[in-house]
């Protein structure tokens, strides 16, 4: 039953349309970017990007151990100011020493794995992770206080600057430096949109004993949120940190395309669904309201929507990936297929991930990222050993699937047993 529509009436909604909005605008800006950009730039130039980009996602999970999470949920605004001072102050030392490590690697030659690949552009690494690091911190400020305007603004500048940027350093013939150089100089434009006008948030002061303080009273997120992202991002990251040293750049470049096309606007969407979702329903879990009749209308809604644009998705993948990219990257269209089960799960439990927080139960949420992790080591190891990259894909994305539905279960009766504690109250 498709939940009513006055749902579409409540701030909820428009709070959340407003973050969709710009990750919709930006992932537009994207899209239209990526129709010049796959004219100038190769397959094998995207695989060597996404080598790149996987661990920035690794490395910043470490650069902020988790501790920008903890600023929506925070008691009061003197707890929440001090764990965002800490984090900055954690992020830009952890980029620091970062910096340090791989400019002593690179000069000397000893880059480990596919970090070697990379060469000179393993430089710039460190300040991506500073800038999206700092960013993160910022967007979750901007959420505690509902300013969605800015944290879309951002998204939409981060996008619009990093595609010129690309575009222009494509053009100019620097096609191995063109897509990093450009995306961290675009996250470097997007971060200035948060700096303009911070001060009207009026953080309050706090000293380096209630910053640490506060980082003890949270350390859940390190110990159980950081260790969980970063088991999830490795796993997630496989195909470029492992599969890459096996097969072919340039399949690596069409499933790192089809990848893009499918979970960066996925991703987004359900990260502007949780922001909203955490920060509204941590606010009922401290005055003991209930929660799970606005989750499941949310989930019902949300479904209704996405399951037919999928099947749509299903049946032009392939000629419309071939027909807006050229026929240079035939066959993205076939992982996208690949993916889309994973995508429908990933979209719904994506945007209940602020479970495990509200309930303190990350250390649970953990075990369910070991067995990905366990899953996909599997499943690439069955491709290298068949000498099949697309096996390797199919398995890996089939082992996404059954945990993502495996831990929206999980999420549904985490809310079951609280709404039942309510009851019990009474």
């Amino acid at each position: 039953m498709i939940p009513k529509l006055n749902i579409l009436k409540s701030s909820l909604f428009r709070e959340s349309a407003t973050l969709a909005t710009g990750y919709i605008t930006a992932q537009a800006i994207s899209l239209l970017a990526y129709l010049l950009l796959t004219r100038i730039f190769s397959p094998a130039d995207y695989a060597l990007f996404n080598i790149f980009y996987s661990y920035i996602e690794v490395l910043v999970i470490l650069s902020t151990c988790k501790y920008e999470l903890a600023i929506v949920g925070a008691d009061n605004e003197t707890e929440s100011s001090a764990v965002a001072h800490f984090s900055l102050k954690l992020n830009a030392a952890v980029s620091l020493l970062l910096l340090t490590i791989v400019a002593t690697l690179y000069l000397t030659h000893s880059l480990p794995g596919s970090f070697s690949r990379l060469g000179a552009l393993s430089l710039l690494i460190p300040p991506m992770v500073f800038f999206v690091g700092t960013s993160r911190i910022y967007t979750s400020l901007y959420n505690r206080v509902r300013r969605y305007r800015k944290i879309a603004a951002s998204n939409i500048v981060n996008a619009a600057s990093g595609a010129l940027l690309k575009v222009l350093l494509g053009l100019a013939g620097l096609f191995r430096v063109g897509l990093p150089l450009g995306t961290v100089l675009g996250q470097a434009v997007a971060n200035l949109v948060f700096r303009f006008r911070l001060s009207s948030l009026q953080l309050p002061k706090t000293t380096r004993r209630q910053q640490l303080d506060a980082a003890r009273r949270h350390k859940n997120f390190p110990l159980y949120i950081a260790s969980r992202d970063l088991v999830g991002c490795i796993s997630a990251n496989l195909p470029f940190l492992w599969l890459a040293l096996y097969f072919d750049q340039a399949a690596v470049g069409l499933f790192a395309l089809a990848l893009t096309f499918t979970f960066n606007p996925v991703n987004m969407l359900s990260s502007s669904f949780e922001r909203v979702f955490y920060a509204r329903t941590a606010e009922k879990v401290r005055n003991r309201q209930p929660i799970a009749h606005t989750l499941r209308r949310f989930l019902l809604l949300l479904n209704a929507i996405a399951v037919p644009v999928a099947i749509v998705v299903w049946f032009v993948a392939e000629p419309l990936f071939s027909f807006c990219f050229s026929n240079s990257w035939r066959g993205c269209g076939i992982y996208v297929q690949m993916l889309l089960p994973w995508i429908l799960l990933r979209l719904s439990s994506g945007s209940l991930v602020f479970i495990s927080y509200i309930f303190s139960v990350q250390n649970i949420e953990f075990y369910f990222n070991l067995a990905m992790l366990a899953l996909r080591v599997a499943a690439i190891a069955i491709g290298i050993h068949m000498g099949s990259f697309t096996l390797a894909i199919l398995l890996y994305a089939a082992a996404g699937a059954l945990v993502s539905a495996s831990l929206l279960v999980w999420y549904l009766i985490c809310v079951r047993r609280y709404e039942k504690s309510l009851k019990d109250s009474l």
